[in-house]
């Protein structure tokens, strides 16, 4: 695994991680709660927004500053979409156990990924599998389909890092001072070029955190044989959803159901069922 000990820099973590705590929050409708253990007396967190046994599964790593049941609203959301979704979190984030860096998080997300698929294949929920990553979310996300292209359809990314050092220096990070280059970060586009299943990248027009650019960046380094790019007018870095509306759920689902082969199949079976002989 890289070497992450100048980005774990306490200067740099402060800036990087914003943990809100949290207590456990009452469950939404339909919605499981899971904890995962990534090392001895560790515990991660996760919530699972169930659509159904057989819909496609999303694991979802959120965003710097958010916390799982931030998303007791979006969750169901995806569900009327066709699509189940599970949100996990990082050290200290929310009720999980823990402080976070950014060489724990990446070794969280591996064993997380392990243990999520393990538990899904258990409980019979059959969907296929994508990996997706909002924000600081993607760097977990591209890391691991780097590693998992096997096991998944597809990657989902929102408002996505692609270098390192713009990010650094728009939440404040001092990077010549710190000595930190574009190598001794995320490496995001170095990873990304590398995953060849089908990817979908989306971001703000108007993100003032991570800008628009970083998206083109990451689009045009995928190495996927199917890549998807879409920008959202008028969208900044935390209203993609507000703004997209139902068309963020609707292309969303457009793309999973393209690489699943759901579309095709459901256009053969209508032709099937709507054919008359002359």
């Amino acid at each position: 695994m890289q070497n992450f000990s100048i980005l774990d820099d306490p200067a740099f973590l402060s800036s990087v991680f914003h943990p809100r705590r949290s207590d456990i929050t009452p469950l939404p409708n339909g919605a499981i709660d899971l904890k995962i253990e990534t090392s001895p007396g560790i515990q991660i967190a996760c919530r699972f927004y169930i659509h159904d046994h057989n819909s496609p599964n999303i694991i979802y790593f959120h965003g710097n500053g958010e916390i799982i049941s931030d998303y007791d609203d979006i969750g169901p959301l995806y569900n009327h979409a066709g699509i189940n979704l599970l949100v996990t979190t990082y050290r200290g984030y929310g009720w999980s156990d823990g402080t976070p860096t950014v060489e724990l998080m990446l070794r969280d997300a591996e064993i997380l990924f392990s243990e999520i698929r393990n538990w899904l294949a258990f409980n019979k929920y059959t969907g296929s599998f994508f990996i997706m990553g909002r924000s600081l979310g993607s760097v977990s996300a591209i890391d691991l389909a780097t590693r998992h292209e096997d096991d998944i359809k597809g990657l989902i990314i929102e408002s996505g890092i692609a270098n390192t050092i713009p990010l650094a220096e728009a939440i404040g990070v001092d990077t010549n001072r710190l000595g930190v280059t574009e190598a001794d970060g995320f490496q995001n586009v170095e990873k990304i070029s590398k995953v060849t299943v089908a990817t979908f990248i989306f971001h703000g027009a108007k993100d003032e955190i991570i800008a628009a650019t970083e998206a083109e960046k990451l689009q045009a380094y995928s190495g996927a044989r199917t890549k998807e790019f879409i920008v959202i007018p008028g969208a900044t870095h935390n209203t993609m959803i507000q703004t997209g509306g139902k068309l963020y759920f609707q292309t969303l689902k457009k793309f999973i159901d393209k690489v699943t082969g759901v579309t095709n199949w459901r256009r053969r079976r209508k032709t099937t069922n709507n054919y008359t002989p002359e």
